[in-house]
């Protein structure tokens, strides 16, 4: 799949940040390790495998005919980015370090707000990578 209709993406959007809220507002680190694996599954597999997606899909359906879509490799690395920072998160809890652990998951849970609000952090991240990888490629 080359493109990823927007109501997928923000299905999965919701769901971090939902999961996200009710893990830190009531302290479930483990929580953060559900949406790990959601996440991990979801990248490994796809979208169609993304729980979020899968539980959102029957609701979506009449929308999808007329709906926008992000491209699969921008949600890729969208998501790469998520698991980077719930990696971050859970490596934070396994040391102890409680507050970054919950610092490193509130970051992913801005990052999914923000995109569903309109601005998408991580989709000026891979700008800027682009950016520079086309700087570096032509100097050459």
């Amino acid at each position: 799949m080359k493109e990823i209709p927007i109501p997928y993406v923000r299905s999965n959007q919701t769901g971090i940040v939902i999961f996200l809220l009710i893990a830190i507002g009531l302290q479930l680190p483990w929580l953060i390790e559900v949406l790990f694996i959601i996440q991990i599954i979801g990248l490994l597999a796809g979208p169609k495998a993304n729980a979020f997606i899968l539980a959102a899909r029957p609701f979506l359906t009449r929308f999808l005919p007329a709906a926008q879509t992000e491209a699969a490799e921008l949600q890729r690395f969208n998501n790469s980015l998520g698991v980077g920072f719930l990696t971050l998160s859970l490596l934070s809890f396994a040391f102890g370090w409680t507050a970054a652990g919950y610092i490193f998951a509130g970051m992913m849970g801005a990052a999914a707000l923000a995109a569903i609000l309109g601005y998408c952090i991580g989709c000026t991240i891979y700008f800027q990578y682009k950016q520079f990888r086309a700087r570096r490629l032509k100097r050459g």
